[in-house]
């Protein structure tokens, strides 16, 4: 398939001499981006994390490196549902084939013992909105069974943090439609701090093109490798080197300490290895 290339951070064979002149930049969202990344694995109902977008990518790096062998995959669904009309058929089929490269099909969903967690940055929740029907579809021409899959569908949003209270207003409430067709737990939330969220969401440059589903037939394979891809790259190696240490490893650990989750084996289990 005509998808944007990715280098392989976790056994970097590829690089060959890209970075032998590049300093790694400083990770100053370092902190907040452990605590939240070890939110989202306690928030993940012991699912399989898929991340949709580009969005989330630094998440991906730091857990690739510190979970290699919590026996979880980690995947991307790099495709971009933010903004995007309607979807041509042509569009729907390239859809489903990206999702079956890793494994999510309604035939998959319905016979696998873990969940997929799907997890991106939230605003107003039309990508997560559009990703459903999109699934939902392919579920009903499928005709699998429903009650055996929405057991094995999570979403969870990162939304950009905001002083709570008893009317803080959740994107969830804008998508009733779906998300209540889900088990009550299945689509959740962790906030991340105001600037860290923009950058990820809005500012930081991403490895890969950016992959609308207007432009599709538009996309150019083309690996990118001007100075700023190569600073990203650095950045990007770097988290997967640090996921790998103790310290951060321990930092997403302790960022599950008080969730509800831990009062189950999974995440106890989970939270002991990083430990």
């Amino acid at each position: 398939m005509n998808v944007p290339f990715r280098w392989d951070l976790v056994t970097p064979d590829q690089l060959g001499s890209l970075l032998d002149d590049v300093v790694a930049p400083e990770v100053w969202y370092l902190d907040e981006l452990a605590e939240c990344a070890g939110k989202v694995l306690a928030r993940s109902g012991n699912g399989d994390l898929v991340f949709v977008g580009r969005s989330l990518d630094s998440m991906f790096d730091l857990l690739s490196g510190a979970l290699p062998d919590s026996g979880r995959a980690l995947s991307r669904l790099p495709i971009s549902l933010y903004g995007s009309g309607e979807l041509i058929p042509g569009d729907v089929r390239r859809a489903r084939e990206m999702a079956a490269a890793i494994g999510i099909t309604p035939a998959a969903l319905a016979r696998r013992d873990r969940p997929v967690t799907f997890v991106d940055v939230v605003h107003v929740g039309s990508t997560f909105t559009k990703l459903f029907a999109l699934l939902d579809d392919w579920i009903t021409e499928e005709r699998e069974t429903w009650p055996a899959i929405r057991r094995k569908l999570r979403f969870v949003g990162v939304t950009m943090r905001t002083k709570t209270s008893p009317n803080t207003w959740r994107w969830q409430q804008e998508h009733p439609e779906w998300t209540h067709r889900l088990p009550a737990s299945a689509v959740v939330n962790v906030s991340l701090e105001r600037a860290v969220w923009t950058y990820f969401g809005d500012h930081q440059t991403k490895l890969t093109r950016g992959y609308r589903l207007v432009k599709w037939r538009e996309y150019s394979g083309e690996i990118k490798r001007d100075e700023r891809t190569r600073m990203a790259l650095a950045e990007a190696v770097h988290l997967v080197e640090l996921g790998r240490t103790k310290d951060v490893r321990r930092m997403i650990a302790r960022a599950m300490d008080g969730e509800p989750a831990l009062s189950e084996p999974w995440l106890r289990t989970l939270r002991s290895r990083l430990s």
